[in-house]
């Protein structure tokens, strides 16, 4: 997707911001700006954490784990205070993640989050990830084949 700032609605704006900025260079002190002080996130990962401070320890463990952290942003969607969109999330393996050690590969994931706003910043951000299709690329000769396949 291509994000034109100046064709960005403020709450769009944030999300790039957030994304762009603050994930793709680790920019924890960008999350004042971003949530109010007791905002909710829930990861694609999995976990749920509340407020700044656990926030911050979430956004070190991923791109501690992941060097070059990045989000690709695919699409964006909003209405009145939400943005949705679809996301790609990718890195180079460097710390163990769901029990898998290290495996210097590029590994990603999608995700698709819904961002709600209050005023000009985020009070909650819901984030699902694709955990199985990171999973399959963190450990491919473990990954199990699946039931449904098109192919006959």
């Amino acid at each position: 997707m291509i994000l034109d700032r100046s064709e960005l609605t403020p709450q769009k704006e944030v999300v790039r911001k957030f994304y762009k900025e603050m994930w793709d260079h680790a920019d924890v002190a960008l999350i004042p700006e971003i949530f109010h002080p007791e905002f909710t996130f829930r990861g694609s990962l999995g976990p749920t954490v509340v407020g700044h401070a656990q926030f911050v320890d979430y956004v070190r463990w991923v791109t501690a784990s992941l060097e070059h952290y990045t989000s690709d942003i695919l699409d964006l969607v909003e209405e009145r205070n939400k943005v949705s969109g679809k996301l790609r999330f990718h890195g180079i393996h460097r710390k163990s993640i769901f029990g898998h050690a290290p495996t210097g590969r590029h590994v990603w994931w999608y995700g698709a989050p819904i961002f709600t706003f209050r005023g000009d910043k985020v009070t909650d951000l819901w984030v699902l990830g694709d955990i199985h299709g990171l999973i399959g690329r963190l450990a491919p000769d473990a990954a199990s084949t699946p039931e449904f396949t098109t192919d006959k």
